[in-house]
């Protein structure tokens, strides 16, 4: 099956899922952390699946490159998110869940690369 949107990609639809959560738990985060921590938890999170959209959207040479900057936006967050469950600011079980997913993510990012990277030699 042929996907036809960067909307059928499992890891934007994570990532889409991801970024509610994060807002969800956010939402309740020290408000004197309003401009710190809970902003850039949040652009982290929405960098993810903005770049996979943006980067499918521009096409095969520019695809990796954005699926990379997604790559390094999981990992940002993957740091902010157990900043904030060390600093007691985010509990354990939410940062289970969303680092879980961060995970899956992670996971599924390294395969499309490793797809496009491979599609692309293959080109050449």
């Amino acid at each position: 099956m042929k996907i036809t949107s960067y909307k059928e990609l499992t890891a934007y639809n994570k990532g889409f899922d991801l970024v509610k959560g994060i807002y969800k738990i956010t939402a309740v985060f020290p408000k004197e952390e309003m401009y710190g921590l809970t902003s850039q938890i949040r652009r982290a999170a929405v960098s993810i699946p903005a770049n996979i959209a943006e980067g499918y959207m521009r096409g095969s040479k520019e695809y990796v490159q954005f699926l990379k900057i997604a790559m390094g936006s999981a990992a940002e967050l993957e740091t902010l998110l157990t900043l904030s469950r060390d600093l007691k600011i985010c509990s354990d079980s939410a940062f289970g869940k969303l680092n879980g997913l961060i995970d899956e993510i992670m996971k599924l990012l390294r395969a499309y690369i490793r797809k496009m990277t491979n599609k692309l030699d293959a080109s050449r």
